[in-house]
């Protein structure tokens, strides 16, 4: 193990660590203002203030997945730090290893900027182009804004396997990538319990992701599996969250789950933002955490279960959803997708552009499209889709096309703008399919013109680009008035300020 960083340190197998209990007021994972949220129905700053780190759940129990327990790791060594706003183990443009420990740290930070954007009080901290490498270790981390592991800046990259990441505190991720940093985690097993505390987690800059094997899960409010303000891939995986999504993806960003078993119950709201509960939630808070543009979720494979609302949720953003031969199993009441505005963006203009493509994809459930959204829904490969488009009756436009064998079996009265399809590509189920307005006609083939999508990169889904009043809290993201909400970078770091040291 090498090292040119200080650092406190107790030696020995079994050191005792006595943790302080520290009372505090939760203000939101940012601190002022509007910022981005962890969860479809984010808190604002008021609704969050009232929680506290004692109302955060017991780290998440899970037995399902493949990842190693911290009793299967040899600790010769023990690293902690309980300073406000430091770290345990830190690495400023060195390269850094370390195996066979374990870390702990207590302590909280003061600015949610700090925290969420540079790392201050991270457990354990790289930066300035740093290259840490860490296997077989134990992280473990009780306090407000005290993230797992973070990397942060282009250039600097953090490799992390066959360990463990426990954190309790709100506002405290597992995995932590801003300002363009690299994060390659492998057989990992990642637990949060805190609120705003994503297993794998990214804020403003966003940056690269890569997650191999391993379980990671959430029991938090507002604590989804995965946040991305980053590209983000997952492979080979268990994700489960017990109050969150599983997935959100914020603004110009992405995630790609590959072969990932994902079970996800989103059921607690702390804010009116949005009116359903949800497993993948694609949006843009308009916060300036991250770029506007097009979203994108892709699933290889795999298997996603949602126990309640919505399967997907698209609001005030363009987004690609990819489905390939993913199980999908929706135990919820809700939607199979749903593109409608909600509580972020300008009214009006803040509803989900949506271009689903599936493919060998089987797809149970009813779509809705409310009148500010659109959707371009492609079914190839002998898909399948069992369900209702907008059974209520016209609003968002909606194209469907169906090739190579797919299938389109009617569940009630449907209405779309645009059809193309075979002959034979459409059960009408004794409902009928309502086309621009005209009855189709089983049987009969058709030609139509997808729906032009409009992809902005200076606003959000509409125009204006201001974050809406009161609006979306931090999920460890920054608030608004950081950054324009054009933006997605953080800025430099101020000069003669430590993101090591407790914030002036």
């Amino acid at each position: 193990m090498e090292s040119t960083k200080p650092r406190t340190r107790l030696t020995g197998i079994a050191a005792a660590i006595v943790c302080a209990c520290l009372a505090f007021t939760l203000t939101a994972c940012g601190t002022s203002g509007v910022s981005s949220s962890e969860a479809s129905s984010s808190a604002s700053s008021s609704a969050a203030s009232s929680q506290s780190a004692s109302s955060s759940a017991e780290l998440p129990s899970v037995t399902a997945g493949t990842a190693p327990d911290k009793a299967d790791i040899t600790i010769d060594e023990t690293i902690e730090n309980s300073a406000d706003g430091e770290h345990a183990i830190e690495a400023d443009g060195t390269t850094d290893s370390y195996s066979n420990v374990e870390v702990v740290k207590t302590g909280d930070s003061d600015s949610g900027d700090e925290a969420d954007f540079y790392g201050d009080n991270a457990t354990i901290f790289a930066t300035n182009g740093a290259t840490l490498n860490l296997s077989n270790i134990v992280v473990e981390s009780d306090g407000t804004h005290a993230n797992g592991v973070f990397s942060y800046g282009e250039g600097t990259t953090v490799n992390i396997s066959d360990s463990v990441i426990e954190t309790e505190g709100n506002c405290s991720g597992g995995l932590m990538t801003t300002g363009g940093g690299t994060m390659n985690a492998s057989n990992l097993r990642v637990l949060t319990s805190g609120n705003s505390s994503a297993a794998i987690r990214s804020d403003r800059g966003g940056g690269t992701v890569n997650v191999d094997g391993g379980v990671y899960a959430t029991s938090g409010t507002g604590s989804p599996v995965i946040y991305s303000t980053a590209d983000i891939t997952v492979s080979n995986a268990y994700l489960e969250s017990t109050a969150s999504q599983g997935v959100v993806v914020e603004g110009k960003n992405s995630v790609t789950l590959n072969d990932d078993t994902v079970v996800a119950d989103n059921n607690t709201k702390n804010s009116d933002k949005s009116d359903v509960y949800q497993a993948v939630m694609i949006y843009q808070s308009m916060s300036g955490d991250a770029a506007n543009g097009e979203a994108s979720f892709t699933m290889n494979g795999g298997s996603l279960t949602n126990a309640n609302g919505d399967v997907f949720f698209v609001n005030n953003t363009v987004a690609t959803i990819t489905l390939n031969k993913a199980s999908i199993v929706n135990n919820g009441d809700g939607a199979f997708l749903r593109a409608a505005a909600a509580g972020w963006g300008n009214e009006g203009s803040n509803g989900g552009q949506v271009t689903l493509k599936a493919t060998a994809q089987t797809i149970d459930g009813d779509m809705v499209v409310d009148d500010v959204s659109n959707l371009n829904l492609y079914l190839a490969d002998a898909s399948t889709f069992t369900g209702a488009i907008n059974s209520d009756g016209e609003a968002g436009d909606v194209y469907v096309e169906l090739a190579g064998g797919s299938k389109w079996v009617l569940t009630a009265d449907s209405y779309i703008t645009s059809l193309t399809c075979d002959a034979d590509s459409i059960d009408l189920n004794g409902h009928t399919l309502y086309v621009d307005g005209q009855a189709y006609s089983a049987g009969t083939a058709s030609t139509g013109t997808a729906i032009e999508v409009v992809v902005s990169e200076s606003t959000g889904n509409g125009p204006g680009g201001e974050p809406p009043s009161g609006g979306a809290p931090s999920s460890g993201s920054a608030p608004s008035g950081g950054a324009p909400s054009s933006g997605g970078t953080p800025p430099d770091k101020p000069s003669g300020s430590s993101s090591s040291s407790k914030p002036n």
